[in-house]
C-alpha cells in the first residue's frame, strides 16, 4: 500500500510530531508499505532530510514555532492533492497539538476526499478540548476529577477544589502548560502566568495516586501500563527525556483493576467518538478509585511512546501496530467507496 505520513506542523508539539512521523515511516516500510514523509509546513521530505530528523529526537523544552508559516486551508488541501501524492492510498497522521490534533486538518482532509488514519474532526475536537472531554465523561458516568474553568480567582479555586490543585491549558498536549500548584503563592503565580497561554485555563482537583494508561486500537484494549515519573506529575521533561520516568508494561496490578481500567478506556474512546486508535490516561487514588485524566486522539507514535509500549505488552510489534492502524483506515475508506 502507498502511505504518506503527515508530520511536523506549527504547534509547540512539533518536535514530538517529527519524532513520531519519522519512526512511523520507518516502521511502515518495514511492514512492506511504500512510504513518503510529508512535513505539513515544508512539504515532501527528501530521504536525507527524513534521516536527519530521526537523529534529532525531542528537546528538553518545546520548540519555538513562531517563525513557522502555518498552512492555510488551500495549502493543506493542495498539499495532499499534489500530483506527487496521487498514488497515496492512506495518509497516516503523526501530528500532535494545534490544528493537527484539534480536528482542523481532519476536516480539511475530508474536504480533500482522502483516506487518513485516526479520529475524524469530531473525535479530535472532543478529545482535544479537556473541558468538553470532562463534561462528556461526567455525563456518561465516567469518573473524572472535579474542575473549574477560568477566569477564576485563587480564593474561588481553593474554595472549590482545595490545594494542591492542577492548572492546565484546556487545549494543551504533551503535558505542556501543566502545573501542580501546592499553595496559594504558586496558585496565584500560575493564574497570572496563564493569562499568556492564549487558551482556556482549567483548574482540576488533584488526586495523588498511581498513574496508568490504556491503549485502544479498533475495539481492542491493550494491557495497562503504569507511569512512575521522577517529578510529582508526568510533565513534558518526564515524558520525553531519558531516565525521567519508569514506564511499566504491563502494570503490576490485579486482574480486577486491569479489567476495570480497560473497560473505562473503551468507554472513553466510544464516548468521545474516537476511531482507529487512542490512549486514555488515569490516576488511581489511595482508596482505589480510578479517575480519567484525559484522552489522546493522536497519541505519540515513536517506538518508545506509551501506545506502542501498550501494544508491545500484548505481543504486537511496532511495525505491526502501524500496519494495523493503516489497515483500519483503508478498510473504512473502501467501505465508503463501495
Amino acid at each position: 500500500m502507498n502511505v504518506a505520513v503527515l508530520m511536523g506542523g506549527t504547534s509547540d508539539e512539533r518536535d514530538v510530531s517529527l519524532a513520531s512521523g519519522t519512526q512511523v515511516a520507518a516502521a511502515l516500510r518495514e511492514a512492506g508499505h511504500e512510504v513518503v514523509s510529508v512535513d505539513t509546513v515544508h512539504g515532501l521530505l527528501a530521504p536525507e532530510a527524513e534521516a536527519a530528523l530521526v537523529t534529532c529526537g525531542v528537546g528538553q523544552i518545546p520548540p519555538n514555532t513562531t517563525a513557522l508559516d502555518s498552512m492555510d486551508e488551500g495549502g493543506i488541501v493542495g498539499l495532499v492533492r499534489d500530483p506527487s501524492l496521487a498514488s497515496v492510498d492512506v495518509f497516516f497522521l503523526a501530528l500532535h497539538g494545534g490544528s493537527g490534533e484539534d480536528g482542523t486538518i481532519q476536516a480539511l482532509l475530508d474536504v480533500a476526499g482522502v483516506a487518513y488514519t485516526g479520529s475524524d474532526r469530531l473525535g479530535c475536537s472532543l478529545a482535544m478540548d479537556k473541558e468538553v472531554t470532562k463534561r462528556l465523561l461526567r455525563d456518561a458516568g465516567i469518573p473524572t476529577p472535579d474542575w473549574l474553568v477560568g477566569p477564576q480567582t485563587g480564593d474561588e479555586v481553593e474554595a472549590a477544589l482545595g490545594l494542591p490543585v492542577i492548572v492546565k491549558a484546556a487545549g494543551g498536549g504533551s503535558s505542556l502548560r501543566l502545573v501542580l500548584a501546592h499553595d496559594r503563592a504558586e496558585l496565584d503565580a500560575v493564574i497570572s502566568d496563564s493569562a499568556e497561554w492564549d487558551d482556556l485555563v482549567l483548574f482540576e482537583r488533584y488526586h495523588a495516586g498511581r498513574e496508568f494508561t490504556v491503549g485502544v486500537v479498533g475495539e481492542e484494549t491493550f494491557p495497562v501500563g503504569e507511569i512512575v515519573p521522577e517529578h510529582e506529575i508526568f510533565d513534558y521533561e518526564c515524558k520525553y527525556q531519558p531516565g525521567m520516568a519508569q514506564e511499566i508494561f504491563p502494570a503490576v496490578i490485579s486482574t480486577e483493576r486491569s479489567n476495570r481500567l480497560r473497560m473505562l478506556a473503551l468507554d472513553v474512546h466510544r464516548t468521545l467518538r474516537m476511531r482507529d486508535y487512542s490512549r486514555v490516561d488515569f490516576i488511581v487514588d489511595g482508596d482505589g478509585h480510578a479517575w480519567c485524566l484525559e484522552a489522546n486522539a493522536l497519541p505519540g507514535m515513536t517506538a518508545n511512546s506509551l501506545l506502542p509500549k501498550c501494544a508491545a505488552a500484548a505481543g504486537i510489534a511496532f511495525p505491526t501496530l502501524c500496519d494495523r492502524i493503516v489497515g483500519l483506515a483503508q478498510t473504512r475508506s473502501a467501505g465508503h467507496s463501495a
